[in-house]
């Protein structure tokens, strides 16, 4: 197979848009001696004569005229190359997969994506959700390229294997029945609580932030349900099983028979970070997600209500 030499072909082309070995010489910025020699090593490449007199000039072959359509043909394609790969230099190209939290997914990782998908149409991406602590094993076995977690089940600040930044700070509301006895009460402090049944989690990071955030007010919480679906323990608060801390990111539209209030003074919250191998952020196609995930990420900062 012949070894082809483009800056050859581009001599060829310019020689028949040009006319003249000088003209062509000129618009190149090379010598006609160097067009010429360019031309006949083309020709003894291809094996056959692309070149032929035409009184004191020269003129193309027939030959030399099907290997410019050819020429053409590979130039459009290698053109069309040269702009699907600077759409991966851009980060507009590429698949990139993003690990993340339940609660994190509707109000951050899809509408993050769902705006990428407009904007950069030629960049796919996947969703993995995992458990917080979960991400940091997937990012390292190289599963997801993006993961979404909570400061609090990050490895140590001396771990070199991840590069963090965070995200969003989610505070905790409490969550009460409608008809609680607290559920209008102008001012409401977790401490307030340390009598009432409390719903959360048998393990996990959700039990830990629970009962961290009650001993921090003062008191140890009785666990009367155990549920770790968000859902699940909204309609347990609601038909008065109990009372629970609910993310802020959880808890996104209306609750019928909850009242979600905030505790003053004492409000627990939760740090949402973003993690990526150390250095895998400065790909193009990663940095480009991480920037959409803050820019929304930053509209809910700006947007979030706050349940009196």
């Amino acid at each position: 197979m012949t070894d082809w030499d483009l800056r050859k072909l581009r001599v060829l082309r310019a020689l028949e848009e040009f006319g003249t070995v000088r003209a062509t010489a000129e618009a190149l910025r090379m010598t006609p001696s160097a067009v010429s020699q360019q031309l006949s090593s083309l020709s003894h490449q291809v094996g056959v004569a692309l070149l032929e007199a035409h009184g004191r000039r020269v003129r193309l072959t027939d030959a030399a005229h099907v290997l410019l359509r050819h020429t053409d043909i590979v130039m459009a394609q290698l053109e069309r190359a040269e702009a699907e790969l600077d759409g991966f230099v851009r980060g507009e190209i590429g698949h990139v997969r993003v690990g993340a939290f339940a609660t994190a997914i509707p109000s951050l990782v899809v509408p993050a994506l769902h705006a990428l998908r407009r904007e950069y149409p030629g960049l796919t991406t996947k969703v993995h959700q995992a458990d917080a602590a979960e991400v940091y094993d997937l990012l390292s076995a190289g599963e997801i390229d993006v993961g979404l977690s909570l400061a609090a089940q990050a490895p140590t600040a001396h771990d070199g294997r991840y590069d963090r930044r965070e995200l969003l700070t989610d505070p905790l509301d409490v969550a009460l029945p409608a008809h609680h006895r607290l559920a209008s009460a102008r001012a409401l402090r977790l401490g307030d609580l340390s009598g009432e049944p409390w719903i959360y989690g048998a393990s996990g990071p959700w039990r830990d932030i629970t009962v961290s955030a009650c001993a921090h007010a003062g008191f140890v919480p009785e666990q009367a349900h155990v549920a770790s679906d968000w859902r699940a323990i909204l309609d347990m608060v609601a038909a008065g099983l109990g009372v629970a801390l609910i993310p802020r990111l959880a808890a996104t539209g209306d609750t019928p028979g909850v009242s979600l209030r905030v505790p003053h003074s004492d409000q627990p919250r939760r740090h949402v970070v973003t993690a990526v191998r150390s250095g895998a952020g400065e790909h193009p196609r990663i940095a480009v997600v991480l920037r959409a995930l803050a820019d929304t990420a930053g509209g809910l900062g700006s947007s979030t209500v706050q349940h009196n």
